[in-house]
């Protein structure tokens, strides 16, 4: 497995949940990474990415200022710290390793993708 999420699971409104998402060194360094997530019934969105210094960051504007994206080079891993949590925020969260050094919204700028972590939000 070369991307492993982790850390969904049930919230309820307003609450946090924070994901992990850990990678093999050969497809983590250097490159730019992302999240994207998969409500039922809809089609997979962007939702931030972050260049591979951690130096630029992206977010949809459905998550921009409650949700913020870092990583780890060290580790390995990237994160997701998801904060004042809503329903509509249900759904299966992606991670992905870019092609290039810098994240992008465009999911065909990833070529490796992990198998997802859910994250269900409670009204």
């Amino acid at each position: 497995v070369q991307l492993q999420a982790s850390g969904g699971g049930l919230v309820q409104t307003g609450g946090s949940l924070r994901l992990s998402c850990v990678a093999s060194r050969r497809i983590f360094s250097n490159n730019g990474m992302g999240w994207f997530r998969q409500a039922p019934g809809k089609e997979r969105e962007f939702v931030s990415a972050i260049s591979w210094n951690g130096g630029s960051t992206v977010f949809a504007d459905s998550v921009k200022g409650r949700f913020t994206i870092s990583r780890d080079n060290a580790k390995n891993t990237m994160y997701l710290q998801m904060n004042s949590l809503e329903p509509e925020d249900t759904a299966i969260y992606y991670c992905a390793a870019g092609r290039g050094s810098y994240g992008s919204r465009d999911a065909y700028n990833y070529n490796y993708w992990g198998q997802g972590t859910l994250v269900t939000v409670s009204s």
